[in-house]
């Protein structure tokens, strides 16, 4: 089988960790590594336990520089996972691929992933897999998988068939399209639209507990300490564990809640924390991702990518924008002029010195400023216009 994960430069060092961990219980596996990213100079791939890398200019997306502008860090290295699959089986002789999130460890042999897709094209594990009987779990992991999708994508096995490749075919062509975290309009990057799978394709639903174990799941999976340190569920070996929320200390917080003190799973997190400081966490933890700037150095906000992929005529205006050009006709002056106003919809309302003075907002001077009557007036405009 062929693994991989979609990673930016600061995520290697996780990627390092699980890279490692599927070849220590899978010796006959090839590691991929997406890296949505460009590659630190610090990093030689000959000594990596990656067996092939791909670039985001290697996915052949149409308007690449217009297609990453539109997305978020996160939603960026979600949206490639679809073309990343069908770019392995197009390069290689892979039959079976797993993607796994940079944030897993496996802990046992995936033998039996792999006869279980001799039988099954597409195979999914639920967030959960037993209805939750306390208040505050229905409330973490029910309604939350409602939001987020029933299935947890950080895992995802495709067999190279009719079946698999048409499943990947429409999981691709949506997420180029639509892999946006927008809860309010019911989608979550690549996770929401699987909830659709089952309807559409053969899906094989994997109910097995001691796969993608996680904080959502503990809940009803009692996780032991087995013979020579090998972590359990119910006398079973535990395939793969999920530290998903590990680094916004999510994870520490619901394992607190939900591990009731669970040694094995305190120990299990304390090795965990040593093998990616180990792997070069404290070197390329903090790095940026490239993509998360303008050519001048400067931040590219959410906002402007928002208001960019929302608007056709901005995109066919400027089909560059993270490239600044000295002479203004780019999409970073255009937002600096008008962003605030086309956010807000109100921007035939407002003078061009009321442009200036909502420019300094997110300045030090915008504390001085917000107190003076002209910052009143404006604000007032706005209400009145938006309602």
């Amino acid at each position: 089988m062929h693994y991989f994960t979609s990673v930016t430069s600061n995520y290697i060092p996780k990627a390092r960790v699980l890279a490692t961990s599927v070849k220590t219980h899978n010796p006959d596996a090839v590691f991929c590594l997406m890296l949505a990213d460009q590659l630190p100079e610090n990093v030689n791939l000959a000594d990596e336990p990656f067996d092939d890398i791909f670039f985001m200019e290697d996915l052949e997306i149409t308007a690449l520089d217009a297609w990453i502008f539109k997305h978020s860090l996160v939603e960026r290295c979600t949206a490639v996972k679809g073309h990343t699959f069908l770019k392995i089986f197009q390069t290689t002789d892979a039959n079976k691929i797993v993607y796994l999130d940079p944030d897993i460890v496996v802990l046992h042999s995936l033998k039996e992933l792999s006869e279980i897709l001799d039988r099954h094209d597409i195979v999914l594990t639920p967030h959960q897999v037993d209805p939750e009987t306390t208040m505050d779990a229905i409330v973490d992991n029910e309604i939350c998988s409602l939001k987020h999708g029933v299935f947890n994508l950080g895992f995802l096995a495709i067999r190279r068939s009719d079946e698999g490749l048409r499943f990947l075919e429409w999981w691709a062509d949506r997420l180029m399209k639509f892999c946006y975290d927008d809860i309010s309009n019911g989608l979550f990057t690549d996770q929401r639209w699987v909830d659709l799978a089952p309807a559409f394709f053969d899906v094989y639903v994997l109910r097995d507990k001691t796969y993608n174990v996680a904080t959502w799941n503990l809940s009803h999976r009692h996780v032991t300490l087995g013979m020579e340190d090998r972590l359990e569920i119910d006398d079973v070996p535990v395939k793969f564990f999920h530290f998903s929320g590990f680094d916004s200390g999510d994870q520490e917080i619901m394992l607190k809640k939900y591990a009731h003190g669970n040694k094995a799973l305190f120990r299990l997190r304390e090795w965990y924390i040593k093998a990616i400081k180990k792997a070069g966490q404290d070197e390329l933890g903090g790095l940026p991702c490239i993509y998360n700037y303008y050519s001048n150095g400067e931040v590219i906000t959410g906002d402007a990518r928002r208001l960019y992929r929302s608007r056709m005529d901005l995109m066919e205006a400027f089909n560059t924008p993270s490239v600044v050009s000295e002479h203004k006709n780019c999409y970073y002056w255009w937002f600096k002029e008008n962003g605030t106003g086309e956010i807000y919809g109100v921007s035939e309302y407002l003078t061009e010195g009321d442009r200036v003075l909502l420019k300094l907002k997110d300045s030090y001077l915008w504390k001085v400023a917000r107190k003076s009557r002209r910052i009143k007036k404006i604000v007032k405009k706005l209400v009145g216009v938006a309602g």
